[in-house]
């Protein structure tokens, strides 16, 4: 997610653990990009991932449905996740006014850094609501409680997953957000599957990426989504795009549900 001239975003969630995929990421390396092999997994088909020597510099060589997975960043970029002026690069109420958050909600913060969107959130979905502010570095979870503690937020939640499970309650969570995350994700299958799993009937997974449609965009093109790229990944999983929201200045907002498999 990262402009050119600024230090790396957070941490690869979540990275996969499956051998049966290991095996695979090696034997794929030649296959052409945007021509996964396929394999069955739990009675449906699943694509694998492929590693390639040649790669951006920006990514990490490893390669999902056609795109590079990105190179992240680490707990020393909180200051950059904190910015004064990311409010007018990102306009992160303009984002929260397309989350359209509810008292009562539980909202999982997948990725959530140093809390920049979780203690945003809080407020919105009220003492009878929950944030699960979900991260897997020690440094960024120790921020996030200190932060709870400091603000008296009581209704966020911090967690910390897996590489390969963000550890969200089955069927307990009406909305997942990750904002300039999922383009990080180590495993993206694997993480994906969970979140699903997580939602509660009628739950919706918002992503906000920089446009990778837009070369005025002056972001690393490893760290760009772009909406088709989004809707190609998540209907693998079962999730179908209702709409992609486009307000803000340089990113996408886009919003997906489950379907029925």
């Amino acid at each position: 997610m990262i402009p050119d001239n600024n230090s790396r975003r957070m941490a690869a969630m979540f990275a996969g653990v499956s051998v049966i995929l290991v095996v695979l990421a090696g034997a794929c390396a030649s296959r052409p990009a945007g021509a996964p092999a396929v394999i069955e997994q739990g009675g449906h088909s699943q694509p694998s991932y492929e590693t390639r020597a040649v790669h951006d510099p920006n990514g990490i060589g490893k390669f999902y449905m056609g795109r590079e997975i990105a190179q992240v960043m680490g707990p020393g970029g909180i200051p950059w996740l904190d910015r004064p002026q990311r409010e007018d690069e990102e306009r992160p109420e303009l984002v929260l006014k397309a989350l359209d958050l509810r008292a009562g909600q539980v909202v999982a913060d997948l990725g959530a850094g140093s809390g920049y969107y979780t203690f945003r959130m809080a407020p919105r979905v009220g003492k009878a609501g929950k944030v699960l502010a979900v991260e897997i570095q020690d440094e960024m979870i120790a921020t996030l409680r200190q932060r709870a503690i400091e603000k008296k937020m009581t209704n966020v939640e911090v967690i910390q997953g897996t590489e390969s499970d963000p550890r969200l309650p089955a069927g307990g969570v009406d909305l997942v957000l990750m904002v300039d995350v999922y383009h990080e994700l180590a495993w993206p299958y694997e993480v994906m599957m969970k979140v699903r799993n997580a939602l509660k009937p009628g739950g919706r997974v918002v992503f906000v990426e920089f446009r990778k449609e837009d070369p005025h965009v002056e972001v690393k093109e490893v760290h760009k989504m772009s909406v088709a790229q989004l809707e190609k990944e998540m209907q693998v999983v079962g999730l179908r795009r209702l709409r992609t929201v486009e307000t803000l200045p340089i990113q996408h907002i886009v919003i997906f549900e489950k379907t029925e498999r």
